[in-house]
């Protein structure tokens, strides 16, 4: 996106307020495709059951990506299975490299091949194709490291301005604490960030660390979730109870009271309804580190949630939807 072309600016944000408005234009449900590294913060779980509960978006792919994708492949088609949607593909893409894996206990010898529904095997260029085929723009929720959306850029690049993006990527202001980090789904790829964020999508809004950051499910709504036997829920926290137990970049003593940072929710949110968000219009760029800098000479205009108007109400709505209220 080109920082100083206002039409382009304006294009981008029209796009966003009715994107953002089910109740302006057509009523259908919004196409989506979730890119995401599921499997190794259970943040990624959490996100998928909350999409599957929003009648607002039509999820045409569940596209894994980062290290192994076959792992990521089987644990969200199992999931999917569980909560009773096999109606949604499983896309996987390009495989290499070590991965975090905390909730393989759950996946078992669950297999792809297990899966009822679809997989490609190119998941890559099954989103080209759903890009391509789709009727109208299809929206990308991105919430892990994008090497699957760089390969698409560069075998396709006309595919950028038929989507809308909405990612949860950077740390502008705060970061996991008080001060800014080199946040893990830009740091992990700098360069896949860089082309990406680069790319004249249709528009593109991201939520960084200063708002999803935030997001930890507690008090009742967190045991309503809890204790629930909606299949889909029991899933959620058997996985959520195995990761607490493997994972090791923190200590997770708050199993029973609360849900662990849910960072990828707020992106799913943002495509249906992102009023309780205020947004900044801010130029950013990268530096080799992976952090996400203001930088008014070179940076690029990026729409960035930047602060919420009402946390609790989020929090009431999302325990609504995984209720399937």
């Amino acid at each position: 996106m080109n920082p100083t072309n206002p039409l382009r600016l304006l294009v981008a944000l029209t796009a966003c307020f009715i994107l953002a408005c089910p109740s302006y234009g057509s009523p259908s449900p919004i196409p989506v495709v979730l890119d995401t590294d599921i499997g190794s913060d259970v943040d990624d779980t959490w996100a998928l059951a909350y999409l599957l509960r929003c009648p607002e978006l039509e999820v045409k792919m569940v596209l894994c990506g980062t290290a192994n994708t076959e792992y990521r492949g089987r644990l969200a088609a199992k999931f999917l299975e569980v909560s009773g949607r096999t109606d949604v593909p499983v896309g996987l893409g390009p495989t290499g490299g070590s991965s975090n894996e905390f909730q393989l206990p759950w996946v078992g010898d669950y297999q792809l091949s297990d899966y009822p529904g679809t997989i490609y095997r190119d998941g890559v260029d099954a989103f080209i194709r759903l890009v391509h085929e789709s009727p109208v723009p299809l929206t990308l929720l991105a919430v892990g490291p994008l090497p699957n959306i760089k390969e698409a850029l560069k075998r396709d690049p006309s595919i950028a301005p038929k989507v809308h993006f909405i990612g949860m990527h950077g740390s502008i202001d705060r970061g996991y604490g008080p001060e800014p980090v080199a946040e893990t789904n830009v740091r992990v790829d700098v360069d896949a960030f860089r082309k990406v964020h680069a790319a004249d999508w249709l528009s593109f809004r991201i939520t960084p660390l200063d708002t999803c950051g935030l997001v930890v499910l507690g008090g009742e709504n967190y045991q309503k979730v809890f204790h629930s036997t909606d299949p889909m829920l029991v899933a959620l926290i058997e996985n959520y109870k195995i990761w607490s137990e493997l994972v090791t970049w923190m200590e997770v003593d708050f199993f029973e009271e609360q849900s662990s940072t849910l960072f990828d929710l707020v992106p799913i949110y943002m495509a249906i309804d992102d009023s309780l968000l205020e947004y900044d219009q801010i130029p950013i760029s990268v530096n080799d580190a992976g952090f996400t800098l203001r930088d008014p000479e070179n940076g690029t205009l990026t729409r960035t949630a930047m602060r919420w108007k009402d946390l609790n109400a989020f929090y009431d709505h999302i325990t609504e939807r995984l209720l399937g209220k």
